[in-house]
Order: structure tokens, then sequence, then C-alpha cells
């Protein structure tokens, strides 16, 4: 998870101000550009990664919408965009 971690980041950086909090139903959670999935990736593990501390079911949700993913069907290379 590290790489995929290390890879957005340098997507967000590279894209220029990608990285923004977004507020939410009293929630922060934070949004990056794309996200590279690594084996062993879940949308939940996902979504805990890029909001730790908040609740991670409507990124999870707004992840699987924006991608037309479903949990369980992540390929490791896949790249998914993280809205914001």
């Amino acid at each position: 998870m590290a790489v995929g971690l290390a890879l957005t980041l340098m997507c967000a950086a590279w894209a220029g101000p990608a990285a923004r909090a977004v507020a939410g139903a009293g929630e922060t959670l934070v949004a990056r550009s794309t996200y590279v999935v690594e084996p062993g990736d879940s949308l939940w593990s996902i979504a805990e990664d890029l909001a730790p501390g908040s609740d991670p079911r409507p990124l999870v949700d707004a992840i699987a919408q924006a991608n037309d993913v479903v949990a369980g069907e992540l390929v490791p290379g896949e790249i998914l965009v993280i809205p914001g």
C-alpha cells in the first residue's frame, strides 16, 4: 500500500494542488486525484488510508461511484479517480 500511496502523492504533486479537504456531514475527507490499486487493497482500506480517523463509508461510496467499481473487484495496478 505504501507504493500506491507514494504514487498517488507523486501524481497529486504533478497535477498541482490535487490534495484538499472536503467537508461533508460533519467530517473531513482528504481527497487525492488518483490512487493506484495494490494487491490486497479494498475500497475500505483505500478510504481509511486517504481519510484516517474519519468514517470511511462516504469515501468508499464516492470512489465506487466515480470509478464504476464494485467492492471486491479491484485489480492491482488499476488507477482509481478519487473524487474531491
